[in-house]
């Protein structure tokens, strides 16, 4: 009995030092930074917006090398906006964008599914008419080669049907009038995450980035206010 117990105790340490080794990993590379890409035509705006926990890249919805609406259509949402001047795309589980309204609704199996690769993506897309800068939000300028750059990272990250579009993702889940769900490519797990998204895109387009995050706290740690 006294063997079965040293194991047990081996085992929930062993859990314990790797949880430890994980948190304290994500928050060191988290406020180490990669080097922005300086540039002299930095004129377009994009942002950078978290909801508390999750961040999404913030776009103009029309500009001289795309618009936006005739890939997500605004006929797409409930609202059906089209004076809506920005996008913001969100990559994320597919579970937890669609049967996790609130962490109250958050089930056992989602969260597993999610930490292990087990579940599918999907993107998140809200049309906005504007945004102000705050702790939540902030404004970054790019140049339009940095921006193709970006453009095609969030394009890479749709999965599209025969037509070439982003399959749109049929739910009564959506969280307001402006936005949509769509399939996305790639895997949600613990150490590739809707942040780790946002913040690869962030180094696509040769902006400020953490070295690795999984929290948003990270991405704006690098462009909090000085």
């Amino acid at each position: 009995m006294k063997k079965v117990l040293k194991i047990i105790a081996y085992i929930l340490l062993s859990f314990l030092l790797l949880i430890g080794l994980y948190l304290s990993s994500a928050f060191v590379l988290s406020r180490m930074s990669t080097p922005k890409e300086e540039v002299a035509d930095a004129d377009i705006t994009i942002y950078i917006l978290t909801n508390g926990v999750h961040t999404d890249l913030v776009v103009p919805v029309r500009t001289a090398q795309i618009d936006w609406s005739t890939r997500i259509p605004f006929s797409n949402t409930i609202a059906n906006d089209s004076s809506a001047q920005l996008l913001a795309f969100g990559w994320g589980d597919k579970g937890f964008y669609l049967n996790t309204p609130t962490w109250a609704d958050l089930k056992t199996s989602t969260a597993f599914k999610a930490a292990f690769s087990l579940s599918t993506s999907a993107i998140h897309t809200t049309y906005y008419r504007r945004l102000y800068e705050g702790d939540d939000c902030r404004k970054i300028m790019i140049s339009k080669s940095q921006y193709t750059r970006l453009i095609n990272y969030i394009n890479a990250s749709f999965k599209t049907g025969t037509n070439g579009l982003p399959i749109k993702i049929d739910t009564h889940a959506n969280y307001g009038n402006d936005d949509a769900f769509y399939e996305a490519n790639g895997s949600y797990n613990i150490f590739h995450t809707c942040n780790t998204w946002a913040n690869s895109g962030l180094k696509s387009c040769g902006q400020k980035a953490c070295r690795w995050t999984i929290f948003d706290t990270g991405i704006f740690y690098q462009y909090r206010k000085k």
